[in-house]
């Protein structure tokens, strides 16, 4: 590794070594300091070191091309520290999206470096803070993460219209609100109005945690669930489900003849909870001399007579 000279001005060293001004450890702050003292490149560098990466894979090259723009992913990231999520995660998840926009960028396409990588650095953060906002993903659709990224802003632009009537204490948007917002970013009223009632609300834990040290948990929203166990409609199929499986398959069997019933008995009865023990066409077939495709037969057909016969049973 070549010596620095830490005399020489932060221009000089950049240009010599970028990752010098890179600190490998410290805060954020002393991060977002060192990236914006980092030089950046001029038109005609970018598409030099741009070819150099998609024509040689030079490493070197793409390391040039993300270090000048690290500053970008930090001004983006700044844009969704309203989200509650650490600012490094957001600048973390914002590099992924920066080197992968390096790694895809056409220098012949005739666009800068920055317009290209924009998209791909708000991806990443966009997919880190669906991810980890809340417990329960809250968007999904390509509509829903408009309305996401959106939604929050534009009740703001709202809530600073309404302040000169006075009615700034209106949290939920009117009829008019959420057809300005659904014409503006092309979704339907209902999906503005279900947008919201998502936002709105929280993660809730069914099953709380210990209220003290004595283990005793607190009383959570697990207390409400109902136990289907004992209502009435699953205790009667339950009943029914039961005697078709004990009284009905034992008078479907008896209306076989006495081969037919062995083989189903042999086939699907006779069998142990890890799938051993019953026995196979071919052993059936030898007992009976009769080839494996003939004892099939016998038993398709007797698995459709006993459905007739459950059938008429229930």
């Amino acid at each position: 590794m070549t010596s620095v000279d830490k005399s020489a001005p932060a221009t000089a060293v950049a240009l010599a070594n970028p990752w010098a001004l890179v600190p490998p450890l410290g805060n954020l702050d002393a991060y977002i300091t060192a990236v914006n003292r980092l030089p950046l490149l001029t038109p005609e560098e970018e598409q030099r070191y741009a070819r150099q990466l998609r024509e040689d894979d030079n490493l070197e090259a793409a390391g040039r091309l993300v270090l000048s723009h690290l500053r970008l992913v930090v001004s983006v990231s700044r844009q969704y520290l309203g989200y509650g999520l650490p600012h490094g995660d957001l600048i973390q998840e914002g590099n992924v999206g920066l080197m992968k926009a390096v790694k895809r960028f056409d220098p012949n396409q005739g666009v800068r470096l920055v317009s290209y990588a924009l998209h791909w650095i708000k991806a990443e953060i966009h997919e880190y803070i669906l991810k980890n906002w809340r417990l329960v993903k809250v968007a999904t659709t390509k509509a829903q993460r408009k309305l996401f990224f959106n939604l929050r802003s534009m009740k703001q632009g709202f809530k600073v219209e309404d302040a000169t009537d006075d009615i700034t204490h209106r949290d939920a948007l009117t009829a008019a609100q959420v057809d300005v917002v659904a014409h503006a970013l092309s979704v339907k009223p209902e999906e503005v109005r279900e947008m919201e009632t998502r936002l709105s609300g929280g993660d809730v834990l069914l099953d709380p945690t210990p209220a003290d040290g004595d283990g005793e948990h607190a009383f959570g929203p697990i207390a409400w669930l109902s136990d289907d166990r004992h209502e009435p409609t699953a205790m009667l199929e339950s009943a029914e489900r039961d005697r078709l499986a004990t009284d009905g398959i034992a008078g479907a069997l008896k209306s076989l003849d006495e081969r037919s019933r062995r083989i189903v008995t042999e086939r699907w009865l006779n069998v142990n909870d890890d799938g051993s023990g019953g026995m196979t066409l071919h052993e059936l077939a030898a007992e009976y001399g009769v080839s494996a495709e003939r004892i099939r037969q016998i038993e398709v057909a007797a698995m459709k007579k006993m459905k007739t016969a459950l059938a008429e049973y229930a």
